[in-house]
Order: structure tokens, then C-alpha cells, then sequence
């Protein structure tokens, strides 16, 4: 539809521009004495009838070549405008589309609601770390950004229920509230949990007495930004080798070192095996410094003869290369290190 379009709309143009050159030639041989300016200047103001008086007083022949020229020449102006807007409307249209159909494909994804100065970090990070996301935005400056850096998106209002189905939120692995203010925090994080009880949601709360509200309303987690500024900067003046060890593993910054948080899934062939048994230290060069039991038991530095059962979640230091080799050992996805 719209290289149909495209295609008319060139060839609007290649007529406009073929009337203007015969336009222009006419004039210059019709008139006495015409420079080509003035054959042009005759050609403009009559295809767009805009009615100022001729450059010098036509014959019969030159008027009856103007009566044409304006009758060719508006109307291939009126078609092209029309194509114009035609193929402007089904790009918008057809973009919309591909938006909705790429954001009805994605599962387990992340829903990032509101796209600020945090949300654009929040994004940056997802898309290093290549997991898939749909950011929700209502402004338009901020959704021509979305546009420019090539983001999924939903243009709409997070805090309702439409405009979350439309991210998927039932098929959400995740979602992160960080809208203007807290009271829309609250509404989002309300709406998610109730049209997916299972998704995790994160929260941004501004003010100390919103955390509870948001934990009432179904955020799993609360991220008070004030408050852990605070404790950074306290950090870095109390502790500032630990605070730069933190940033060396939680953003890799100068090393191949990352931290992940990895599931183990009911088909993989490290179940019942210990951590000295398993590939993941001898073979990957990984640590496991904690583990999260399915039923909610913590081990913090687990011994090598920690056995690893289904549904634990792996606290994992090391090379940012080898940690999704790690990951396919325990999604069962392979059997063996190569």
C-alpha cells in the first residue's frame, strides 16, 4: 500500500515538474522579448493561481497556453498533495502496526512505564544485557526519542489497563515504574498486579511514606532514589575500594567480570549434582556466591558440596563470556561444555 502510493506520488511529482519546464519554455517563445526568469516567474504564479499580474500583456495564444498550464498544473498540485498526505497517514498507520504486531510477539519480556531520565538508563541497561522490552510513554518529544533510538513502544497512559494489555503485560516477566510521580507509580504497579499477579514489578517512590503504598498496590521491590544516592555517596567516602570493586562486577567497568542471576529449570543436567561436580567452576571459572531456594532458603558462599535443585537461583560472578554458557546448562539447553 504504501510503494503504491510512493510510486503515484513520484510520478506526481515528475508530471509537476514536466509541467513547470513546458510551462516555462511556452512562455519564453509565446512572450516578446521574455528572459527565461520571467517564463518561469509566469509559470509559477499561474499553477499556483496565485494572482499577480503577468510580466508583460499576453496574445491570444499565450492566454489560451496560460488557461492550460493553470488547469494541468493545479490540478497535478491537488493530486500530489493528496498523495502526499495519503502516504504519510498509511506510513504512521503501517507503523503502528509493525509496532503492535513485534510488541504481540514478545514473552517474558520487561515493561519499562515512562521513559525519563531513570527510564532511559533503565533501557540502556536492558538492551546491553539483550533482553527483550516495551517501553510505555504518554509525551511526544519523548516517544519521537523512542522513535530515533529504535525502542519498542506504546504510546499511552501506564496507569491503564489498555494501554498495559497492549505491552503485554500478561505475558510480562517483568515490569518497572518510573513515571513522573508516585501516585502514578502506585496505579501502574495496582493495574499490573491485578491483570498479572505473577509478574515482578520495581517502583521508584520519591516520597519515604509511598514505599508502602507501593508494596500494597503489588511492587515486589521499592527504589527510593534519594535514599540509596545517599548511601553510595556515604560509601565512597567511608568505603571507596568497595564501592569500586561493586562497580567493577555489578557494571563491569574496565574488567570482563559481570554478576548474573541465573534459574534453574527442571531439564537441566546440573540438578543433584554438587557445585565440585558441576562444570561450573572447574570448567567456566564461575563462582556461585549465593543460591535462593525455591522455598525461599538462602545460602550465602555455599560450601563445594552444595547440591543444586530445581528452581534455585544462582548468584554468579564471573567472565561476562562464559555467564551464558551458564545460563544453558541450567535452562538444559545444553549438555556438555565445548
Amino acid at each position: 500500500m504504501v510503494e503504491k502510493t510512493l510510486h503515484q506520488l513520484k510520478w506526481a511529482m515528475f508530471a509537476l515538474f514536466l509541467i513547470i519546464l513546458i510551462g516555462t519554455i511556452g512562455f519564453y517563445f509565446l512572450g516578446h522579448d521574455w528572459t527565461v526568469l520571467d517564463a518561469l516567474y509566469m509559470t509559477i504564479i499561474s499553477i499556483t493561481t496565485t494572482g499577480f499580474k503577468e510580466v508583460r500583456p499576453l496574445s491570444d495564444i499565450g492566454k489560451i497556453f496560460t488557461i492550460f498550464i493553470i488547469v494541468f498544473g493545479v490540478g497535478t498540485i491537488a493530486y500530489s498533495g493528496g498523495r502526499g498526505v495519503q502516504l504519510l497517514i498509511e506510513t504512521q498507520i503501517i507503523g503502528r502496526r509493525r509496532m503492535s504486531k513485534k510488541v504481540g510477539e514478545l514473552k517474558n519480556h520487561y515493561i519499562v512505564c515512562g521513559f525519563g531520565r531513570m527510564g532511559k538508563y533503565i533501557c540502556e541497561e536492558l538492551k546491553q544485557s539483550k533482553v527483550p522490552f516495551v517501553v510505555i510513554e504518554q509525551e511526544e518529544a519523548k516517544v519521537e526519542t523512542l522513535k530515533e533510538m529504535d525502542y519498542l513502544f506504546i504510546q499511552g497512559n501506564a496507569t491503564i489497563d489498555e494501554t498495559l494489555m497492549r505491552a503485554g503485560i500478561e505475558r510480562a516477566k517483568g515490569l518497572v515504574a518510573v513515571l513522573t510521580n508516585d501516585a502514578e507509580n502506585v496505579f501502574a504497579s495496582l493495574s499490573a498486579k491485578v491483570l498479572n499477579p505473577k509478574v515482578f514489578i520495581v517502583a521508584r517512590a520519591v516520597q519515604e511514606e509511598t514505599e508502602s503504598k507501593l508494596k500494597k498496590a503489588g511492587a515486589d521491590r521499592v527504589v527510593k532514589p534519594y535514599e540509596i544516592g545517599g548511601t553510595r555517596m556515604a560509601n565512597l567516602l567511608l568505603r571507596p575500594g568497595v564501592v569500586e570493586f561493586i562497580d567493577v562486577i555489578a557494571l563491569g567497568k574496565g574488567f570482563d567480570l559481570t554478576l548474573e542471576e541465573i534459574m534453574v529449570s527442571p531439564d537441566s543436567i546440573l540438578i543433584g549434582k554438587t557445585l565440585a561436580e558441576s562444570p561450573v567452576r572447574k570448567d567456566l571459572n564461575i563462582m556461585i556466591v549465593a543460591i535462593f531456594r525455591k522455598d525461599g532458603k538462602f545460602i550465602y558462599n555455599p560450601q563445594s558440596s552444595a547440591t543444586i535443585q530445581p528452581g534455585d537461583r544462582l548468584i554468579a560472578i564471573g567472565e561476562a563470556s562464559k555467564l551464558p554458557k551458564l545460563n544453558q546448562l541450567c535452562l538444559g539447553e545444553v549438555e556438555v561444555i565445548g
